[in-house]
């Protein structure tokens, strides 16, 4: 039997600290699944520089000349996590049988993929790596976190309870996965949409082991609020509801009003007037903001941009740019 050629795509921004060090761990796991005949020999590490600002593509470059078991790929600017992850899982996808794709801050165990390359192997095309818990969060993150992945699931979203993108996936997923052409993505909900036979590996997530944390809590409000609206239409279905409740409520208020003037009670003040007017004006800014981030993201659909260029390869054996 053939054995798989893996790939271990690794998205680096501003990694110059860490890299030096997760390299090197990256490089034993495949010699070590490749000894255990597990993996073949021509397994590679990719590293993808998302417009990195520091040294990380010349660290990178370094690695590909020491040893042809690394490679890399460099955009031609920042587009993100989410989009330099795409770039090389796409790159992959025809060079290779499996990826596994992983961060580069050494947080996530390296040896969740002896497990991940067994259910490979076993006929899973898809295999999720799931933190078994949370330890290491604070509190507010552990607790905005899980709430995030219920809230998810509520609003109709399949995704895996406590997983991120360090997962596996087979070149035959990856290839129906191309054909996902949105621009606004988050792949933890884009993947399960795949379907094929998919399990889980549970590990424990451990401190980063040098640098900076590159997820500060806005980039991750944002990319929530993106998964959010980018996978349902659920928050439009709920400001209709709302719209309704708002609607009935305010016509008992204005049959209230007629029997009173008609009765002579008038209520005399400004105050319950400028309550309502106040809350009515709060519903509908925020009914319309939300319906404004939907139609953004109709907008930049519609415009067909790509998702990434790739401006440098750390191999000639392919035109210096490409698209996706």
């Amino acid at each position: 039997m053939k054995k798989p050629i893996l790939y271990i795509v690794i998205p680096c921004y501003n990694e110059q600290e860490v890299l030096p060090i997760t390299s090197g761990m990256f490089l034993k796991k495949i010699q070590d699944l490749a000894a255990a005949e597990k993996i073949s020999e021509e397994s590679r590490v990719l590293f993808v520089n998302d417009g990195s600002k520091d040294n990380t593509w010349q660290i990178i470059q370094d690695l590909a000349e020491q040893d042809p078991h690394f490679e890399g790929i460099s955009l031609s600017r920042n587009r993100g996590h989410q989009n330099a992850l795409l770039a090389g899982l796409m790159t992959a996808k025809d060079r290779c049988d499996v990826t596994i794709s992983i961060d580069c801050d050494g947080q996530d165990d390296i040896n969740a993929m002896d497990g991940m390359i067994d259910a490979y192997l076993d006929g899973c095309e898809i295999v999720y790596g799931v933190r078994s818990k949370r330890d290491t969060d604070t509190f507010f993150k552990r607790f905005t976190a899980e709430g995030f992945y219920h809230l998810m699931n509520w609003l109709g979203a399949q995704i895996v309870f406590n997983h991120a993108d360090y997962r596996l996936m087979s070149s035959r997923a990856l290839r129906e996965f191309a054909n996902f052409k949105e621009v606004n993505i988050f792949l933890r909900g884009m993947v399960p949409l795949v379907g094929f036979k998919s399990t889980s590996v549970y590990y424990e997530r451990a401190e980063r082991i040098a640098g900076e944390s590159h997820y500060p809590l806005k980039k991750m409000l944002a990319l929530a609020f993106d998964g959010i609206t980018s996978l349902s239409v659920k928050p439009i279905r709920l400001i209709t509801g709302l719209g309704g409740v708002v609607s009935l409520l305010s016509f008992i208020g204005v049959i209230w009003a007629l029997i009173a003037a008609l009765l002579g009670h008038t209520v005399a003040g400004w105050a319950s007037t400028v309550c309502m007017v106040c809350f009515m004006g709060g519903v509908q800014l925020l009914c319309l903001g939300v319906i404004g981030e939907y139609i953004g993201k109709i907008y930049m659909e519609t415009k067909h941009r790509p998702r990434f260029i790739i401006g440098e390869r750390t191999w000639e054996d392919a035109s210096p740019d490409e698209r996706g």
